[in-house]
């Protein structure tokens, strides 16, 4: 026996690795890296028919547009990519300071919904839409920040831009 630990004599190989073992523990880590990748990645936001944000969990799905009187109008889009009318949906849209949100209730209109009241002064607001296909059904969530700045890429409002910048 050696006076000596067993680490300081030679040769000292308290792991020994394979090269099977070494692509082993790369595969483990790129998997890890890959699947936390997927599990972060967001929603891809797609533009309506009159250039608004689509809300595809709802059904049938709708477009979130802010008109020029900052109120907001919602289009329900049928198979075709065109506009039907409103059945018996109901939205409420909650949005604003966090501390004093503003609840928009929607009336309907020929083309779709139309919000009763007007976004509150400001921008880029947290918002909350809940879609419901009949009073008493369960509400589809939609949840982003409202930025209404004009995107300088697409032209679309921040909040609807489809080009990823």
């Amino acid at each position: 026996m050696s006076p000596y630990p067993y680490f300081l004599t030679a040769p000292f190989q308290p792991f020994p690795c394979t090269i099977k073992t070494q692509l082993l523990r790369l595969l483990a880590i790129v998997t890890v890296i890959c699947s936390a990748n997927f599990a972060c990645a967001h929603e891809t936001i797609t533009a309506g028919p009159n250039r608004g944000r689509m809300l595809s969990k709802s059904k049938p799905p709708a477009e979130f547009l802010v008109t020029a009187e900052r109120k907001v109008q919602i289009t329900f889009i049928g198979a075709d990519g065109k506009p039907i009318a409103p059945a018996d949906q109901v939205v409420t849209v909650t949005t604003g300071e966090r501390a004093a949100p503003t609840k928009l209730t929607f009336t309907k209109t020929d083309t779709g919904l139309i919000s009763e009241g007007v976004l509150p002064a400001g921008n880029d607001f947290p918002t909350v839409v809940q879609i419901k296909a009949t009073p008493d059904a369960k509400a589809s969530v939609a949840r982003f920040n409202l930025n209404t700045s004009i995107c300088s890429g697409c032209k679309n409002g921040e909040y609807a831009c489809v080009c990823g910048h």
